[in-house]
């Protein structure tokens, strides 16, 4: 895996986190209770599992990489629901909840900026969220 060199702009970062959200594969309305019963414990514990790596890490990469698998079990669960019930409601729910997680994280990776860039960062995030949660409510249909 390649090590990152340090963002040189906020809006990369955002990209990059967009990106780990991004490339689930959705399928609507085809399994049984037992299943997403299955699929949801799987989903805890998954979270539990990629939050105790957390603990490896101190600072905020710790607390980056905690909402990582927050917004990562957020959108695995909205995707769970919309598989079991294949309403488009809950399709529109994942992309909030995707939105969302890159939210939390990018506001999270802001942190290790100080003044200016930190509120600039910030401000790209909410930027991105706000454009994100929009383009979820035009695409609802």
């Amino acid at each position: 895996m390649k090590t990152l060199k340090p963002f040189a702009h906020s809006c990369q970062a955002l990209s990059i986190v967009a990106a780990l959200f991004a490339g689930s594969t959705v399928m609507a309305a085809s399994m049984s209770h037992a299943e997403y019963a299955a699929k949801k414990d799987q989903i805890s514990a998954e979270y539990k599992a990629d939050k105790a790596a957390c603990d490896k890490l101190d600072g905020n990469n710790k607390d980056v990489c905690v909402e990582k698998a927050k917004g990562k079990e957020k959108v695995a669960k909205a995707e769970l629901e919309f598989n079991y019930t294949g309403k488009q409601a809950d399709s529109a729910k994942i992309a909030v909840a995707k939105a969302d997680a890159n939210y939390d994280v990018a506001k999270e990776m802001c942190d290790d900026k100080k003044g200016n860039d930190k509120d600039l960062c910030v401000k790209d995030a909410k930027a991105a969220h706000a454009k994100a949660i929009a383009d979820a409510k035009s695409s609802k249909g």
